[in-house]
């Protein structure tokens, strides 16, 4: 049985998350009481419904005081053996008080007399939250990513998806445009000869053809991408006996549109060969 927790910071997505899981085959159920979530799972555990046996369960701020019984309840599944997996959805202070002033919800954590401000609501919710997101299986930041790039997302870690597979991203982007804090490796490329200054490549990305070869025919950038392979290739059989779901691989330049790009493509190419579960995923190609 495939069993999905999705929480996380109150505006980053999961109601998003939640369609996109429906759309590829689970069975979701939204906001679910703490204590009923053990019942849950020996519910679709026991159904004769294949479709149970691919279930999505959301559980954040709402559940108001009932916190304790949401780690409790986790525990208990851990301490039976179920198969689970938590995904921890994220995105800036910035980007979430944007989306609550324009759909003028109130915050979940607001009937506490002590919360004065959105703001302050946000920060108290990521102190609830902090364990549970270093504890995550998978962690997505939908700071940067629109409606479809994070539905692409869900269908890439889900989609016929065996829980015990380590699923790899490759991802380019823009320092200008800030670091993708899901990432658990990252590589910065900013060092290799950067094709924005000439005049005919300026306006093309890392998926051209002109691009791709101006920046991989310096021998610094053979040099980087062997020195990154032989990397990732000695740490990712580490990363999957530790029993690690997702792996975020980001290669950031400074616009996020040729060297990155360039690069990312070419370790999506390597890892692929690797009979790797591996997606690709540019997160600022489109940005001017």
């Amino acid at each position: 049985m495939e069993f999905v927790i999705v929480t996380g910071i109150s505006g980053a997505g999961k109601t998003s998350v939640l369609h996109a899981l429906e759309d590829i085959g689970f069975y979701c159920v939204d906001n679910i009481p703490p204590s009923l979530l053990n019942t849950f799972y020996e519910l679709c555990e026991k159904s004769s419904d294949e479709r149970m046996k691919r279930a999505a369960v959301v559980l954040d701020a709402r559940m108001g005081n009932s916190f304790d019984e949401f780690t409790s309840a986790i525990e208990t599944l851990t301490h039976e053996q179920h198969r689970y997996k938590i995904l921890f959805l994220d995105a800036s202070n910035e980007v979430i008080l944007r989306r609550f002033r324009a759909t003028r919800r109130r915050h979940p954590l607001f009937p506490d007399s002590t919360m004065y401000t959105i703001e302050e609501a946000v920060n108290a919710e990521r102190n609830l939250f902090a364990k549970i997101k270093m504890s995550s299986d998978y962690l997505i930041d939908t700071t940067f990513l629109s409606s479809g790039q994070l539905k692409e997302r869900i269908a890439t870690l889900f989609l016929e998806n065996e829980l015990s597979m380590l699923s790899i991203t490759c991802m380019s982007f823009g320092f200008k445009y800030g670091v993708p804090t899901e990432a658990d490796l990252m590589f910065d490329v900013r060092c290799l000869p950067n094709p924005f200054y000439i005049q005919e490549l300026k306006y093309q990305t890392g998926l051209d053809e002109p691009v791709r070869e101006y920046v991989m025919k310096w021998e610094q950038t053979q040099t980087v991408l062997k020195k990154m392979f032989d990397f990732i290739d000695y740490t990712l059989p580490l990363y999957k006996d530790e029993g690690k779901s997702q792996l975020v691989i980001a290669i950031g330049c400074t616009g996020g549109k040729h060297r990155s790009v360039a690069l990312t493509q070419a370790l999506y190419k390597h890892l692929s060969e690797g009979k790797n579960k591996v997606a690709v995923h540019h997160r600022d190609i489109e940005k001017l």
